[in-house]
């Protein structure tokens, strides 16, 4: 780790989901750091920015006036272009560069035993679920998440999406997206599930196959075909799955009971003829399928399942994945979520058609390249998913600046769910949106925020409730 602490380091974008926790990682192990954000420059999330500042880390206009040494190490995304004035200035200084994925892997693969986390959906939950079970074991580990996880959460800690341990262990969720999952040599590698979001099926074979391959031992969801149809040969495949009867751990199917809030199971461990009671504080069948995910992904380094299983009655959840903010005076529950993809969108919704009551679903996309990627499956998923009395509402995508082609916007997508027999609507407006959530709400409903990388959604969706008075 001392290569990596004995010299300054500078994060462009640093209030980013991604960049957040590695830099507070690097912090942890004593390393200077500083860094700028296009968002605390416009005023967003200022309470953010506040925080990471009382920890010690400096913090930039983004104008390249943070960049002073070739010492420092400037740690920007891919998509960051080349005329960002930090990008500029550190060219111009000769300082090193690496992307967030390059920093993220020279951490990982430092430590003794590492437990990736891969797959198109569920990983942030999964991570954390994983995280507190080896927490709670005593392991002590380091973990890197790309959402604040609540049972590490505080009043002094308010934004933890990182925690720096002292154990052998690194729990981090790895990303399929830029093809950077190709550098990590985990002792664990868990593959959760495989299905289009960034990539083509055939890409996404090849670089999970790899990445299953490259550890010592995988852990698969027998339950995605997918995912099953990759379990490598020659390394060694511990299973699981909620459906599946060869899955080593799974549930006894006629166990599971769903509530609004909560979920139980008995978990089995098809190895030892164990069976082992379950409650979860959190909604859905695939919050189950997330909980043998890192039921399995702790036993693969040593956890004992009843141990894990027990720890799990604790688990909090994760800010932005079905995250209840409140329920107004007139009965109208407002919840906070993070899904932007088809799997994400699909799991939210089914788990609140499970239980009565309408649905009013606003969907802010997290880009115009991805809506374009995924448009079509987004409008399939929202017009599939509810019924004849629902309604999808969807504003303008997130758009920070930058070059983007903006040409297909969010109207497409709801010209495809109207085609595809669901209820929509577009406002180009966020704050109209929420006007016209606030008309047609009635007693009874749930109205879920959904949408990636805009942070402010979580005072969107404070606000919505608010002034449903």
């Amino acid at each position: 780790m001392s290569e990596l602490t004995n010299h300054p380091w500078f994060f462009c974008g640093i209030g980013g989901s991604g960049m957040l926790p590695l830099a507070l990682i690097l912090k942890g192990h004593g390393a200077q750091v500083a860094g700028s954000d296009r968002s605390r420059d416009q005023g967003r999330s200022p309470e953010k920015f506040a925080w990471l500042e009382s920890l010690g880390i400096h913090l930039f206009p983004q104008d390249g006036s943070g960049i002073v040494s070739a010492d420092q190490v400037l740690v920007a995304s891919a998509a960051v272009e080349d005329n960002v004035p930090e990008v500029v200035r550190a060219r111009e200084l000769g300082c090193a560069r690496m992307s967030r994925a390059e920093l993220l892997a020279r951490l990982f693969n430092a430590a003794p035993q590492g437990i990736a986390v891969g797959g198109t959906s569920g990983k942030s939950t999964v991570t954390g679920m994983t995280g507190w079970i080896l927490a709670q074991a005593g392991r002590d580990p380091t973990i890197m998440n790309g959402a604040v996880m609540k049972n590490f959460a505080s009043p002094e800690n308010p934004f933890a999406s990182a925690r720096v341990g002292k154990g052998d262990v690194f729990v981090s969720e790895v990303d399929e997206s830029d093809g950077s999952i190709a550098l990590y040599r985990p002792k664990a590698a868990v593959l959760l599930n495989v299905s289009l979001d960034h990539k083509s099926m055939e890409e996404l074979r090849g670089l999970f196959g790899d990445f299953l391959r490259a550890a010592d031992i995988a852990v698969v969801n027998i339950d995605d075909p997918e995912a099953a149809a990759l379990a490598p040969v020659y390394t060694p495949v511990l299973t699981f799955g909620l459906n599946h009867p060869a899955a080593q751990i799974g549930v006894f199917a006629d166990t599971v009971a769903e509530g609004p809030l909560s979920i139980s199971a008995t978990v089995i461990d098809r190895r030892e003829g164990t069976a082992h009671p379950l409650v979860l504080e959190v909604p859905g069948r695939h919050n189950l399928a997330n909980a043998l995910a890192a039921i399995a992904a702790a036993n693969a380094v040593g956890v004992p399942v009843a141990e894990a299983v027990d720890a799990l009655t604790s688990y909090a959840g994760l800010s932005r994945r079905f995250d209840v903010i409140g329920t107004s005076p007139g009965g109208i529950t407002v919840i906070d979520d993070f899904g932007h993809n088809p799997d994400k969108v699909a799991a939210t919704l089914r788990t609140l058609k499970a239980h009565p009551g309408r649905v009013i679903a606003f969907f802010q996309p997290h880009g115009y390249g991805p809506l374009r990627q995924m448009g079509s499956e987004l409008a399939q998923t929202f017009a599939r998913e509810l019924g004849a009395d629902d309604l999808t509402v969807l504003c303008d995508p997130v758009y920070f600046g930058g070059t983007v082609d903006r040409s297909v916007g969010s109207e497409r997508i709801v010209e495809l769910i109207r085609e595809a027999g669901g209820k929509a609507e577009y406002v180009p407006s966020r704050e109209d949106c929420a006007g016209l959530v606030r008309k047609l709400s009635r007693p009874g409903d749930r109205i879920v925020v959904m949408g990636a990388r805009d942070d402010t959604l979580s005072q969107y969706a404070a606000k919505l409730l608010e002034t449903l008075g």
